[in-house]
């Protein structure tokens, strides 16, 4: 009787492929093949990849957002660090196989770094508590960023998320404002400057806005401190986003992001006291198919690389819980834990044929892992 996992990969792969005349032996477990023969077994019938997050690399700041992004053909990472109040790029050496360090913006307070990048001209978004939030854009020629604008700071003045899109050929970006007084606002690019295009609402204290496809449609969530998770869907006619409807059911819900499995639609809700959900596109609502607990979480972001999809669940009091979606169950399980102190934000980077997940840390080190694949038959 033998164990029939992957450390009996070989034989079966050797049965397969010879005329040798092999005795009936039989498998004694995993269940899924407890008394099966293993001469009606073929090397299909395993599954022995795996993966995981190793760190790679650790960097000695804190930061409290990570974006990646690539402009002229190169990959580069952006971290905001609050303390130091500065925007820290890094480029990827493609001789070293590293990140490197490449240029910094320095500002106040800083909150978000987002770049976007329109007819091959990168602009940097700064998001800072204190002092106004401006708009930068890299000079090839000086070789440095220039401020080239202010954002007003009567819509907003406690900026908290700031997300790129595209729409009907058009460009623009949203800021999440928290604060009482202020009001999350779409700007437009009009070809000389960013301009103030739409108010969403004021006074609700929105900390987070997500960008995505709704049954072909863009849309909008906007997730607040003060009310459920609400849902705006562009108008194409009047050029703005209009409410359609809220998540039932979800106060207190921090950040909302999605993700999608066979063309399907899901979200992430992170709440910082609850528990943290995913829920499913139903074609009419999102309705919830599980359950996270997660005291204390900031971030609950859903990766894709390759056929494998996870979500990662950060927390200001335990380890970093990374879950992996079960195509079978239709659901995450548990896969890895990671030790970052008080995550914020992660990003993915995929380079060289090599995928690098970074980790930012309001509270620790930011730090950087690298997607392995493991073969548990060898």
């Amino acid at each position: 009787m033998f164990s029939c996992d992957c450390k009996l990969k070989w034989l079966v792969e050797w049965m397969y492929s010879t005329n040798a005349t092999v005795d009936q032996l039989y498998c004694s477990g995993p269940p899924a093949y407890q008394g099966r023969k293993i001469n009606d077994l073929v090397p299909q019938s395993f599954d022995c990849i795996t993966a995981e997050f190793a760190l790679k690399k650790t960097l000695v700041f804190e930061s409290i957002s990570v974006e990646s992004f690539t402009f002229g053909n190169d990959q580069y990472v952006v971290y905001a660090q609050p303390f130091s109040g500065k925007c820290s790029f890094l480029e990827w050496d493609h001789v070293n196989m590293e990140f490197r360090p490449y240029d910094t913006i320095e500002s106040t307070s800083t909150v978000v770094c987002k770049p976007m990048v329109i007819d091959n001209h990168l602009f940097i978004i700064v998001a800072q508590l204190f002092g106004g939030s401006h708009i930068y854009k890299r000079d090839n020629s000086a070789n440095k960023f220039i401020k080239i604008q202010d954002i007003d700071i009567l819509k907003i003045r406690k900026p908290n998320d700031i997300e790129t899109f595209r729409v009907d050929g058009e460009f623009f970006f949203v800021i999440a404002d928290s604060s009482k007084a202020g009001s999350t606002t779409v700007y437009k690019w009009n070809g000389n400057g960013f301009y103030s295009h739409q108010s969403l609402h004021p006074w609700y204290r929105d900390t987070d806005v997500e960008y995505l496809d709704i049954a072909g449609k863009p849309h909008l969530i906007l997730s607040s401190s003060s009310q459920r998770p609400v849902i705006y869907q562009w108008s194409r006619s009047q050029k703005q986003f209009d409410r359609r409807t809220d998540i039932p059911e979800m106060e207190d819900v921090y950040a909302v992001k999605h993700f999608k499995v066979k063309g399907e639609l899901f979200v992430c809700l992170t709440r910082f006291i609850g528990d943290s959900k995913v829920m499913k596109w139903d074609g009419a609502m999102f309705t919830e198919i599980q359950t996270m607990p997660s005291r204390g979480s900031m971030v609950f972001q859903p990766v894709s690389i390759g056929n494998w999809q996870y979500a990662i669940l950060g927390s200001d009091y335990s380890l970093t819980q990374v879950y992996q979606w079960d195509t079978k169950k239709s659901q995450f399980v548990h896969f890895q834990e990671l030790n970052v102190q008080a995550p914020r934000a992660f990003s993915l980077v995929s380079i060289d044929n090599r995928e690098f997940l970074l980790a930012s840390s309001f509270k620790g080190k930011t730090q950087i892992y690298e997607h392995l694949m493991i073969d548990l038959s060898s």
